[in-house]
């Protein structure tokens, strides 16, 4: 008979075994070295200093907390937009809809939003909180297609469309339908966002960096070229290249030209495209307007793969909490496109009210429909604010010493570059820690302005960097400005005898 003592002394030698099962060592490996900045360290020691004022409101040299390392709108104050939380709020409540209580809710809902909150129930058999097709509901592609077909000026099929909860979750599907083994590679633009490279370590895949231009943020095809004969040569799979465009963290704004050269590279090198295109509405420069992969994928004929992804969480929507966006296959295998809707089966549906918010925003109140105005105007002072702050960021940011910024062409980021003195790089060095981090810490402890470091999305090496929004609330806007000159002037008088790199 073989008794529970014996059966763990035959799995561990020594006779001893580990208290818990799940460990640090037992963990899936790739998870305990996957890293996201955005959620970093700097965000963690955000949260503590965030606790303290709660408990000790003067123990500080700030009031606040003001968290800029993530594009998180409404969290800084940004207005919901009404009609979406009127259809939102008659949904979830749909008692509110009843005969018996119609007359009541007139008085407090303008018409459309009723008859937009009855039309959407109706989607989903009268029951918000029901699953829905797993792909997302029939009706909201439909709606998506009609807008991409709006957009681009050409056309678009809703079977080819895949509503999820937040176009994190449709990147991180397309990812895994990619990587077939730890040979896989993806190229990644420098800087980028770390949902990439922290969902490729995840997925044990080999990310392949190449660097923007920071004069302009645009690609180099010749430098893309050059880090895929790199790869391939050491005998990586490379399968896929991934675009930010409008950029994060960078802010920039590809031009036409520049995407058809990137679209004709794939082609060439038979790669699948990934056209992460999040902030198309977030554009503020008439030189480098927003241009779908789409439209010229389109436009030249190409039968490129590409999967474009899209999201309620910015623009002027700013829902980043509902979970709400898609992606949309152009040129697909129709083999794969089975495979795809099999794994979105495996989650059964995306979130329901991310899906409506998704609709509202691809099709909003239209010209003499009653809350047309309104939402005509909500967007456009959301709009105007967010160019003002990011032209006003930018201006600060390059009045400062030691320090050079682009302006934003698109997004909600601004980032700017640092000239760190040689004797504060000596310093971060003996820390063990990169420069760039210690500076956003020494931030956040003197201003409560809470920033990521350069190194946390790559950076050109020898460089340094930071990423923050320009989201903080316009009536608050000079105050958070005022405290980071303030630091950053205090900060390079204390190394202002030692020599810049």
């Amino acid at each position: 008979m073989v008794t529970a003592n014996a059966t763990a002394s035959a799995a561990h030698p020594s006779g001893t075994r580990p208290s818990k099962v799940l460990t640090l060592e037992s963990m899936n490996p790739n998870i305990r070295t996957m890293e996201y900045a955005v959620r970093g360290a700097i965000p963690i020691k955000a949260d503590e200093l965030r606790e303290q004022l709660k408990t000790q409101p003067n123990s500080l040299p700030f009031k606040q907390i003001t968290p800029c390392n993530i594009g998180n709108p409404q969290q800084l104050n940004q207005k919901p937009l009404t009609f979406l939380r009127q259809v939102s709020a008659l949904m979830e409540y749909a008692d509110l809809l009843k005969p018996e209580m119609i007359e009541t809710t007139r008085k407090l809902f303008p018409e459309d939003a009723i008859e937009r909150a009855k039309r959407n129930l109706a989607y989903v058999s009268g029951a918000a909180g029901a699953y829905t097709h797993s792909l997302g509901i029939h009706e909201v592609r439909q709606n998506v297609a009609r807008f991409i077909e709006q957009r681009d000026g050409f056309p678009a099929n809703p079977n080819s469309i895949c509503l999820t909860s937040g176009a994190s979750g449709a990147v991180e599907r397309v990812l895994d339908m990619l990587i077939s083994s730890p040979n896989v590679g993806v190229m990644i633009p420098i800087p980028q966002y770390p949902l990439y490279t922290a969902t490729l370590t995840r997925l044990n895949a080999q990310a392949i960096p190449y660097y923007l231009q920071e004069e302009d943020w645009q690609l180099s095809i010749g430098d893309l070229e050059g880090a895929l004969a790199k790869a391939r040569s050491s005998g990586i799979d490379v399968r896929a290249l991934v675009v930010i465009n409008p950029g994060n963290p960078t802010g920039g704004c590809l031009l036409d030209s520049n995407i058809a050269e990137i679209v004709q590279f794939c082609e060439r090198e038979h790669l699948v495209l990934l056209a992460d295109e999040v902030y198309q509405t977030n554009i503020y420069t008439e030189t480098n307007p927003f241009v779908s992969f789409k439209k010229i994928v389109s436009q030249l004929g190409s039968q490129v793969e590409l999967f474009s992804f899209h999201s309620i969480s910015k623009g002027m929507i700013g829902e980043c909490g509902r979970r709400g966006g898609y992606y949309e296959a152009v040129n697909i295998d129709e083999q794969i496109m089975g495979q795809l809707f099999k794994l979105a089966s495996v989650s059964l549906c995306p979130n329901v009210m991310g899906q409506m918010a998704v609709d509202i925003m691809v099709n909003p109140p239209k010209p003499g429909d009653q809350s047309y105005g309104l939402y005509q105007e909500e967007i456009d002072g959301i709009y105007q604010s967010l160019k003002r702050r990011a032209k006003k960021l930018a201006e600060a940011f390059n009045s400062l010493p030691n320090m050079t910024c682009n302006d934003a062409q698109g997004a909600m980021y601004l980032f700017p570059k640092i000239e760190f003195p040689q004797a504060f790089i000596d310093e971060a060095k003996q820390l063990g820690q990169s420069p760039d981090s210690v500076y956003c810490m020494r931030m956040l402890e003197s201003t409560g302005i809470s920033v990521v470091p350069g190194s946390g999305f790559g950076q050109y090496p020898g460089t340094f960097h930071f990423r923050s929004t320009f989201l903080p609330p316009e009536s608050l806007f000079d105050e958070f400005i005022n405290g980071f000159k303030h630091f950053h002037t205090d900060f390079m008088g204390r190394y202002s005898s030692s020599p810049k790199i």
